[in-house]
């Protein structure tokens, strides 16, 4: 047997353990009893938007036939186990919010947070230190403290901090919440610059994995819990904001003698430590090779990726599903996506959201537990940023009338985050055309939350079916809907 068998069949056998998504549990019903179904829907040149448009009864239909279009929901079958959904609070954001009227906070903070009036997002990353969305460089401790004596995070409360603890308010008091590094200071580095890649010296890896000690508890003395890292956004992007590159041998590396370890020693090892941080072209090759290496693996919780890796050809989803097999015992994270560089036509493009959808249900179908776009918010020119490096976002503000635009994205985002709650469980689910997409989940309420999506031109009418019993729906020509079943 192959080292990958192996660790298949020993994930199977340990199946109550899988949260990473490959592997199915399965359970006879008992009955089948689901009663109604109650649609939610988002379509192109309608006014429907998140809107409940109607509640249907199942009927016997023990047999579909060739002709019918159906979508099976099987929620005998389970897969992994879902973590949250949301959106990074980074500077640019924290600083937009802060520009707005009261008013337009609060509703901002009720459209992202609040379960019932808003969309409930549950997961939210942010930056350690600056990034590309901050309006400018800046660093937690003074240049050469090695032993990081001038920490100090007084930069983070004038913005970012309070729009956190008003996101973890307005959540009801728990938001799961990652923090990302894009830079270690430019004196730690080979190219002496925290923007255009460069390396982490190796006489500073301790002062590092030191860094993000500091930058937790930090955090936490603020009123901010930390539930998670990842070692490197993007680390094999030279950038000309801030970047640094770690090959997968260097992540691995730093992961086994110096990340781990230290998190371990401060009483820290129970936050969850996230690897790779990038796209899924190179996904494969760096999660092998950090994985393979048990001593690196004992300290990994799970692996995050991002979607740019070929705007033109479209999510190369194969790989992360090949990871996905490979290493079932790692959940996986889409811990960015953004849709496209800023562009005042894409804030009324419906495509915009539509590939939110398109990936959001490919991700949660290969096994992903959690899926964190971008910046919640930003303004009328999609920034501000340090290096113009614009884009879109679900929200944009415009500073110059106070008035929100909410992009088709909001809603796509929306019909996954306000009805899957965290702990709810994938279920099995497929559509016998390609017009249409779908994934299910079951919630701890026991209902079903089951996404259908048509990006075709059409309107589709098709059979929810559920062991022998369906209810007869029309999907909307470009359109995204939330079947609630009870």
């Amino acid at each position: 047997m192959k080292k990958n068998q192996i660790r298949a069949c020993m994930t199977i056998m340990l199946s109550g353990l899988v949260t990473a998504g490959v592997t199915a549990q399965k359970k006879v019903p008992k009955t089948n009893e689901y009663k109604s179904v109650t649609v939610y829907v988002t379509a192109k040149d309608t006014d429907k938007k998140l809107t409940k448009t109607e509640t249907l009864s199942f009927v016997d239909k023990p047999q579909p036939t060739e002709r019918e279009v159906s979508i099976f929901v099987d929620p005998s079958v389970t897969f992994q186990t879902m973590l949250g959904i949301g959106g990074a609070l980074t500077d640019s954001a924290a600083e937009v919010f802060y520009k707005l009227p009261k008013d337009k906070q609060q509703e901002i903070l009720t459209a992202y947070y609040d379960s019932d009036k808003g969309i409930g997002y549950t997961l939210a990353r942010t930056n350690m230190q600056s990034c590309d969305f901050s309006s400018d460089i800046y660093s937690y401790i003074q240049e050469g403290d090695k032993d990081l004596k001038t920490f100090d995070i007084s930069h983070d409360r004038k913005y970012k901090i309070p729009l956190i603890k008003e996101a973890i308010a307005k959540a009801g008091g728990k938001l799961t919440l990652y923090a990302s590094p894009w830079s270690p200071p430019a004196w730690m580095k080979t190219n002496n610059n925290v923007l255009l890649g460069g390396s982490l010296k190796p006489e500073y890896h301790q002062s590092w994995a030191n860094f993000f000690v500091k930058f937790i508890n930090e955090y936490e003395k603020e009123g901010i819990p930390i539930w998670g890292y990842t070692v490197q956004n993007e680390p094999m992007a030279v950038q000309t904001w801030e970047s640094c590159i770690f090959t997968a041998e260097e992540e691995r590396d730093f992961i086994k003698n110096y990340m781990g370890p230290t998190m371990q020693k401060a009483g820290l090892s129970k936050k969850k430590l996230i690897m790779w941080d990038h796209n899924r072209d190179l996904m494969y090759q760096r999660v092998s090779t950090v994985l393979e290496d048990k001593d690196a693996a004992k300290y990994v919780w799970g692996i995050g990726y991002h979607w740019y890796e070929d705007a033109k050809n479209g999510m190369n989803f194969e790989n992360e599903r090949r990871v996905a097999q490979a290493f079932p015992e790692k959940p996986l994270l889409l811990t960015e996506g953004c849709a496209a560089d800023f562009d005042p036509k894409l804030l009324t493009t419906w495509s915009f959201g539509e590939k939110y959808g398109m990936s959001m249900i490919n991700d949660f179908n290969i096994g992903t537990v959690a899926w964190t776009d971008w910046n919640i918010l930003l303004d009328e020119k999609g920034g501000p940023n340090h290096v113009k490096n614009f884009c879109m976002a679900p929200i944009h503000a415009d500073l110059t009338t106070g008035k929100l635009i909410y992009t088709s994205g909001y809603y796509y985002l929306g019909h996954f985050s306000k009805f899957v709650k965290p702990g709810a469980k994938r279920i099995a689910s497929s559509s016998s055309t390609n017009k249409l997409l779908t994934t299910a989940f079951i919630n701890a309420d026991k209902n079903l939350e089951v996404v259908v999506m048509n990006q075709s031109d059409d309107n589709v009418e098709y059979f929810l079916w559920i062991k022998g019993k369906a209810s007869k729906i029309t999907s909307l020509a470009h359109s995204i809907a939330t079947l609630e079943i009870r």
